[in-house]
């Protein structure tokens, strides 16, 4: 039996087999979460991980803005 580490779903910090929670949704999509906080964030408050300053995924898309930006000028 192979384990893998996983990514969180929300945040995108690595997770280590056998934490974490995994969610299934109704459609069969399966979202993995490292921590409760994230759980919280994504299901229960719906918010999207982009716009959630402390988030992987909200520091590249701040990295693409602030190239555009450059490019622009």
């Amino acid at each position: 039996m192979v384990d893998t580490t996983r990514k969180c779903s929300f945040c995108g910090k690595s997770i280590e087999p056998g934490t974490g929670s995994m969610y299934v949704k109704k459609d069969g999509t399966v979202l993995f979460f490292d921590a409760n906080k994230c759980y919280k964030n994504m299901i229960e408050l719906k918010r999207v991980p982009r716009t959630t300053a402390w988030t992987e995924k909200a520091a590249v898309e701040k990295a693409a803005r602030i190239k555009a930006a450059e490019k622009k000028e």
